[in-house]
């Protein structure tokens, strides 16, 4: 496995969200005829433009996908394969070794017939997935259609509702809570001093230390003089910091096709089983097992171009630094690309600007003051005892992606108590290497434990120390230190009734218009609180300041609270699945319980980051601003009370 396997991943999905039907070289006309209950026949119609090729039912040849339809309806059952008109030809393919494979070319129709169990839909979602060629070039293309379906189904009206007319963002009955804008300011430089924090670390690493001492050499011997010097390590720096900046421009494009779309990523179960599955191969090799580089061509292009001639020349050195070290910086780069993919590509940018900051900063300041450079310790033994203490930081991040997929899909493996026995065990094997008791590849028996080490031993014991009472029913069992990194209290091997959930039952419910309704009958106002199951900062709101007893008897006497968990990978009935579009026209398919939350937030509020509280009266008026991460519990109850006080207006 390739380092760069990381970031190949994340634009592929980045760029398979993008690209969308109108990018695709066929334009189908899709529409449907009723057989008989619940049989449909699917009959799509295109024409190819000239030259091009649209392959048909080829199964024998592996790596091509045949012809063919699919829906996110699970109660659909494809009866038999395609059929389509005319029938197709068969030709020697170039790109398949001269195969004779079935293709068509001009007009054609393909039809095919589908079964539903149950529920008949008003609008059923179509997928048409097809492989094309003209000449050499061969692609894949996938369209989808909501077909009306005679017959079916329309969605009711307590399901289909998203947008809440009655809320003004601009003018809440009382002026009083945070702005959006403030919400989202606060998330950016926070996620701009985690990243610059994960900077220095990674100048700790093997990859980068080292390199520092004999780049600023290289600039100061090859420059005529002290200016030109600094100048090159000033410019050296500034790339460094624009590479990791530039970065994350791709994913400014993704807030053009849906705003809700970052979280999806973050959240994506397949793409965290993956990020865990990366992060155990690093920590393996971080641990010396092997050597995972990257291929020896991408770096020596890079290098080959970094004379020192023309700017050009110091951007292919600063280029060749980012290649030669992504695989001490790549597992911190990818905790952050996840972390902050949720809050957008603003926080994103950010997070990426404080590492490369972090990163450049010391190459700029030894290039202007090279006598520093006498003060830096000497690379040696302690830099493989780093890299292996990042090793069992991968392996504890490794089980928060997973923890993350579990949690959205409700798969129970890592409850809250097993995951944090999974840290214990981390925790205990840092605390015996770094005592010399457990020896990795290139320790030694009787090899010197050096002082600093000790201490950092008896810091990794007092941690895992920290941590055990987390696996108990105890009153100690919530880490206040961690809140938001093991799964939340409520999710327990010991089952709900260790926690009661969030501890606000039975005044907490999931469901909005169930909420609605019982803010009705018991004249209280109403607490929506948007939040997911992979969200930090919601699980520290919920641990730190929702269990102060001011918060907690507040809220629970004053408001009927709804959670609605924007990342639920759960699906929806299908009776409740439709494709909503929005004001600016886009059409969106909500097929999970996290795809209406994350809508309904959006569409109403603006804003696509957790935790964000709302509080509205059973007009579904707003009180006051919204906010968002709140760690003060005294600022959080004021707005607590401004909200409950306008109410009783």
């Amino acid at each position: 496995m390739k380092k760069i396997a990381l970031v190949l991943l994340l634009l592929f999905v980045s760029a398979h969200t993008v690209f969308s039907q109108e990018t695709n070289t066929l334009q189908w006309q899709v529409s449907s005829k009723k057989i008989s209950e619940g049989v449909y026949d699917i009959i799509a119609k295109t024409k190819l433009p000239s030259g091009w090729l649209l392959y048909g039912l080829n199964p024998s040849v592996e790596g091509l996908e045949s012809l063919k339809f699919s829906s996110s309806n699970e109660n659909i059952r494809l009866n038999g394969e395609p059929v389509t008109e005319p029938k197709p030809q068969a030709v020697a393919d170039p790109i398949f070794e001269g195969k004779s494979l079935l293709v068509f070319s001009g007009e054609v129709v393909v039809q095919q017939r589908i079964s539903i169990e149950g529920f008949v839909p008003e609008k059923l979602p179509i997928l048409i997935g097809s492989s094309l060629r003209k000449a050499d070039e061969f692609k894949t293309e996938e369209a989808s259609f909501e077909v009306i379906l005679e017959g079916g189904k329309a969605i009711t009206s307590a399901a289909a509702r998203i947008k809440i007319p009655t809320i003004d963002l601009a003018k809440p009955v009382n002026d009083c809570g945070t702005t959006g804008e403030a919400i989202a300011d606060s998330g950016v430089w926070t996620v701009f001093l985690l990243g610059f924090l994960g900077g220095l670390i990674a100048l700790l690493t093997p990859c980068v230390f080292p390199m520092i001492p004999v780049t600023v050499s290289f600039f100061t011997k090859k420059a005529s003089n002290k200016q030109q010097a600094i100048k090159n390590g000033l410019l050296y720096g500034f790339f460094i910091f624009l590479i990791y900046v530039l970065a994350s421009v791709p994913f400014h494009l993704l807030g053009n096709v849906q705003p809700e779309i970052f979280n999806s990523i973050s959240t994506n179960s397949w793409l965290n089983i993956i990020f865990f599955l990366i992060f155990i191969v690093f920590a393996i090799s971080f641990f010396g097992f092997f050597e995972l580089t990257l291929p020896s061509n991408i770096a020596s292009k890079a290098d080959a171009k970094s004379g020192l001639g023309s700017l050009g020349g110091i951007f292919f050195m600063a280029v060749t630094l980012a290649i030669v070290s992504f695989s001490c910086t790549g597992p911190i780069l990818g905790s952050l690309l996840v972390g902050s993919l949720s809050g957008g590509a603003w926080q994103l940018t950010s997070g990426l600007a404080g590492f490369g900051l972090a990163l450049a900063l010391p190459f700029a300041l030894f290039a202007m003051f090279p006598n520093w450079l006498a003060s830096l310790p000497k690379s040696g033994g302690w830099l493989d005892t780093v890299k292996k203490v990042l090793a069992f930081a991968e392996v504890a991040l490794a089980f928060k992606f997973l923890s993350n997929a579990d949690l959205v899909m409700h798969w129970g493996i890592l409850k809250r108590e097993v995951f944090i026995g999974i840290w214990i065990l981390t925790g205990l094997g840092l605390t015996l290497y770094l005592f010399g008791i457990l020896r990795l590849p290139h320790d030694y028996k009787g090899m010197k434990i050096g002082t600093g080490r000790k201490i950092a031993g008896v810091v990794a014991l007092l941690f895992t120390l920290y941590l055990v009472p987390g696996v108990t029913t105890s009153k100690y069992a919530n880490l206040k230190l961690l809140s938001g990194f093991p799964p939340p209290l409520s999710y327990s091997i010991y089952g709900k009734t260790n926690v009661h959930g969030k501890g606000l039952e039975p005044n907490v419910i999931n469901d909005y218009e169930k909420a609605l309704q019982m803010a009705k009958e018991q004249n209280k106002p109403l607490l929506i609180d948007f939040t997911g199951w992979a969200c930090v900062n919601c699980r520290k709101m919920e641990e730190n300041v929702w269990t102060q007893p001011e918060v907690y008897n507040y809220i629970k006497d004053n408001f009927i609270l709804v959670s609605l968990y924007v990342d639920d990978r759960e699906k929806l009935p299908l009776d409740q699945r439709f494709t909503y579009t929005s004001a600016d026209g886009k059409q969106k398919q909500l097929i999970t319980v996290g795809d209406k939350w994350a809508t309904f937030q959006s569409e109403n509020f603006n804003q696509v980051t957790q935790p964000l509280y709302v509080i509205m009266d059973t007009a579904e008026r707003l009180l006051n601003h919204p906010v968002g991460y709140t760690p003060d519990a005294g600022k959080y109850l004021a707005w607590l009370k401004c909200g409950k006080e306008t109410f009783r207006k």
